[in-house]
């Protein structure tokens, strides 16, 4: 665990107007992050040659320390490059395949920025290299035996220097809305990983519509959230780096995020706005939590015993009692907000009658996670929010 010790958040669920608490949260994991990457070295099991490209990676970030971090901090916002760090954090640098991925993200980042300081062969790599701050990926040729990173450029074996800044921006990287891309190629270690009983992983696919399609809906998506919770919005400015289509589906939907890939959702595309609102603010909750989560436990009971759970068939810990209320009552305030303003959408039938079951929902999971949570000093911050919002929506009248 970090050695960052955050104060208990009173809005981390659902933001007051002009927060930045989720933007601290997420700075403050950021700095842990790059303190493990000064700190961690390359394991015994792993390849003599993933050392080596490990090892010429932290003599990269040694050599910009003293007066220019900034780019090393641009590279670990992104999950290209933090998500298979944070996957070698958990394997104690002893994964050949994380050391690997880890030293070529950060090097290619790295020369992206012109921010090397001297040139770094690695005899290792990756089939494709992302870089989601320049919107760039490079697929190295199948034969090729080293690649050597500099600043502003790359080279193959002993060929001809590359200058990066002749790369056209990746065809697998569509602008959504800011920082925000939909993103049909990715480099999470996790991604195939799923805990969900009703769902085998997370393959790329755009569901045969065209990435135009996913882009127009996910931008009206945002528009809905920036609308009606703007906070949460510019939220999702600060945390969010891509979208990764998983299909697409007309009877069901089904997303995913995981901790260690902070800024990155997975979805389906649904043919109903409101379902992909939901899933959006969902999944994004699941960010801003285990951004949290990457510095306290929040809670001393986080995963024995289990306890049934409001939204899922299987046993669940509290942990994922938490993630679940956590994330659905920012979907109930948004719906009460729209309810409000009589927005169209608020006035498709079903609306209000969805609007019942989140509060139900939420107020099931609530009694659970209230009853038995033992929390940490941070995680008491986070249930007595919780707590506030279960009262105010026990007591709403429709």
């Amino acid at each position: 665990m970090a050695a960052f010790a955050p104060s208990a958040p009173n809005d981390l669920t659902i933001p007051d107007e002009g927060s930045t608490t989720t933007r601290a949260i997420f700075s403050m994991s950021l700095r842990a992050l790059f303190e493990e990457l000064k700190r961690l070295r390359p394991g015994r099991s792993a390849s003599p040659a993933a050392r080596e490209a490990y090892q010429l990676a932290r003599r990269a970030v040694a050599d910009l320390l003293p007066g220019k971090p900034g780019a090393i901090a641009a590279a670990l916002r992104r999950p290209s490059l933090s998500a298979p760090l944070r996957c070698l954090r958990n394997t104690q640098g002893e994964s050949t395949t994380l050391l690997t991925l880890v030293a070529s993200e950060l090097l290619f980042e790295l020369a992206l920025s012109d921010a090397l300081v001297r040139e770094a062969k690695v005899r290792v790599f990756p089939a494709q290299l992302i870089s989601l701050n320049h919107r760039r990926v490079f697929s190295p040729p199948p034969e090729a035996r080293s690649l050597t990173f500099a600043s502003g450029k790359l080279r193959v074996d002993d060929g001809e220097w590359l200058a990066l800044s002749s790369l056209p921006p990746a065809p697998g990287l569509h602008a959504i809305a800011d920082d925000l891309v939909l993103a049909t190629v990715d480099d999470n270690p996790l991604r195939m990983d799923e805990a969900h009983p009703d769902k085998g992983g997370n393959p790329i696919d755009l569901g045969a519509q065209p990435a135009s399609a996913w882009v127009e809906e996910l931008r009206a998506d945002l528009d809905v959230v920036a609308h009606h919770m703007p906070t949460l919005r510019d939220e999702m400015r600060v945390l969010l780096s891509q979208i990764v289509p998983v299909g697409y589906d007309t009877e069901r939907h089904l997303s995913a995020s995981y901790q260690e890939a902070l800024g990155t959702i997975y979805m389906t595309l649904h043919p109903q706005r409101m379902t992909m609102v939901e899933a959006l603010v969902h999944e994004f909750s699941h960010n801003k939590i285990n951004a949290l989560f990457e510095l306290d436990p929040l809670l001393e009971n986080a995963f024995s015993p289990l306890y049934s759970s409001p939204v899922r068939p299987d046993p669940r810990p509290l942990h994922g009692v938490l993630l679940a209320v956590h994330a659905f009552l920012p979907i109930a305030r948004l719906y009460e907000r729209m309810l409000e303003a009589d927005d169209e959408l608020a006035r498709v039938p079903g609306f209000k009658e969805r609007f019942r079951q989140i509060r139900d929902t939420n107020a099931r999971g609530a009694d659970v996670l209230l009853e038995h949570a033992k929390p940490t000093q941070v995680g008491r911050g986070v249930l007595d929010e919780i707590r506030r919002w279960d009262e105010y929506y026990g007591a709403y009248e429709a």
